[in-house]
């Protein structure tokens, strides 16, 4: 049986992450600059600058996480459940999808 070749990710795909976590960096070091000046205190900036660097990358995670897939991702997700399904013999579906073993995956183990 011959595999498909495993489409490579897009450079967007690929940096998505670093562009939030630049982000996030980018916002933590304006709060540290801008605390620092204002307090001169280089240890109540590092603290604001990490509390901002954490919410500003998880409301960024958030966000990306809310967006639908394009056609082109419904159409890598729906190759990639083929090719599942097809490993383990059995048909996929949304909601009423069985296992080779006639579970249904929110039994097993139960």
């Amino acid at each position: 049986m011959s595999q498909s070749p495993v489409p490579q990710p897009s450079r967007r795909d690929v940096l998505r992450p670093l562009e939030m976590v630049g982000g996030a960096a980018i916002a933590a070091v304006f709060l540290g600059l801008v605390v620092l000046m204002v307090t001169r205190e280089p240890v109540l900036a590092a603290i604001g600058a990490g509390a901002v660097f954490i919410i500003v990358l998880v409301v960024l995670a958030m966000f990306a996480i809310t967006l639908k897939p394009d056609e082109t991702e419904n159409a890598d997700i729906a190759e990639q459940n083929q090719g599942a399904a097809d490993a383990a013999g059995s048909t996929p579906g949304p909601l009423g999808e069985t296992g080779t073993d006639g579970e249904t995956p929110g039994t097993r183990g139960h």
